[in-house]
């Protein structure tokens, strides 16, 4: 009797726990995980993915040496305004400049660096994206994304950036809660510009032109933004750039199916 009467330790969790679980592995984090997941089954095609993320990201550093050793100059030149005033207005202005200015600089990175990645190593993304399309199961999408398009759509990204990269430079010209209001929305934006590009090969391949993928993003902004976000925070860890590169490729695929499914 007590044996049908009994429940078995933690199966009534079980299920609400699985579910949480699946939840988990379809948010916008959650899918770059499974990204992460491809190094211990195919070793040698991620590795192939960091190769043109190690260039890429050699020029933006190089750019950003460059910029830290001009910016005293760059700054000095741009408010002779305060030259005539007292050292400290003087200094408080050059440098929330000078920080507004290197904010700028890091959310431009951070929107084109994927974008520069992805077509400098098209030929190697492209084989990340098809055998993570083999191994989900079902047919690969046929429709190819063509040259002219990829650049259309990287030179919008880079107008974009540069868009964004204005407004953190204006809204980081307010003394301190300015700078750390332009890093903060700088930082969701990019991650969204960021997102955007990693789907757009899957989206595209599926059919979906730029407005298509537009309102289907917008239609799961949190999931997207959450996708975008867990990628932009692995940027921030030295060597996470190229290292995230080929897993984030992985889970823009995984969370593109998804997407198109719901």
């Amino acid at each position: 009797m007590a044996e049908h009467g009994a429940t078995p330790a933690g199966g009534a969790g079980a299920p609400g726990r699985t579910a949480l679980a699946g939840v988990a592995r379809r948010s916008g984090p959650g899918h770059l995980v499974r990204g992460f997941g491809m190094w211990r089954r195919r070793p040698g095609l991620m590795l192939l993915g960091l190769v043109p993320a190690v260039a890429v990201l050699l020029v933006l550093l190089a750019a950003f040496v460059v910029l830290l050793v001009v910016i005293g100059d760059l700054v000095g030149w741009a408010t002779p305004f305060v030259d005539d005033s007292s050292v400290t207005v003087r200094r408080v202005v050059r440098v929330t400049v000078a920080l507004a200015v290197l904010a700028g600089f890091v959310v431009l990175a951070a929107a084109t660096f994927v974008s520069l990645t992805l077509l400098v190593g098209d030929p190697f993304y492209a084989r990340i994206w098809r055998e993570t399309e083999a191994a989900l199961g079902g047919p690969v999408p046929e429709s190819e994304v063509g040259l002219l398009r990829s650049l259309g759509d990287g030179v919008a990204l880079v107008v974009l950036g540069l868009a964004t990269t204005v407004g953190v430079v204006l809204v980081g010209l307010v003394p301190v809660v300015g700078t750390l209001t332009a890093l903060a929305g700088g930082f969701c934006l990019s991650a969204w510009f960021l997102a955007g590009e990693l789907l757009g090969r899957p989206l595209e391949a599926r059919g979906l032109d730029g407005h298509a993928r537009s309102r289907l993003l917008r239609g799961h902004r949190l999931q997207v933004l959450g996708f975008g976000l867990s990628v932009q925070a692995c940027f921030l860890v030295p060597l996470g750039a190229v290292l995230v590169m080929p897993a984030a490729v992985v889970g823009a695929t995984t969370l593109a199916r998804d997407l198109v499914e719901a």
